[in-house]
């Protein structure tokens, strides 16, 4: 069963409380999302590890309930 975007979002931001969240339901169909994500969590990390980071965050549901997501990930400063 595809998770739902309110699903997503709350594993997103259970794991990054301070982040701006922009998630896209890409194809309509509730398995292909795109987001957007800029945290102080990713301050210092590289792009690799910012997306590990998110993977971590949805609890190895990737590839199984939720088939594609194209992440976007930003430092956030101040």
């Amino acid at each position: 069963m595809p998770l739902t975007k309110n699903e997503i979002s709350t594993m997103i931001m259970s794991a990054f409380p301070d982040a701006a969240l922009e998630l896209k339901d890409t194809a309509g169909d509730n398995n292909h999302y795109s987001a957007k994500i800029i945290s102080k969590t990713f301050n210092g990390k590289s792009k690799v590890e910012q997306h590990k980071m998110v993977y971590k965050a949805l609890k190895g549901k990737m590839g199984n309930e939720l088939h594609a997501l194209a992440l976007t990930t930003e430092e956030k400063n101040g």
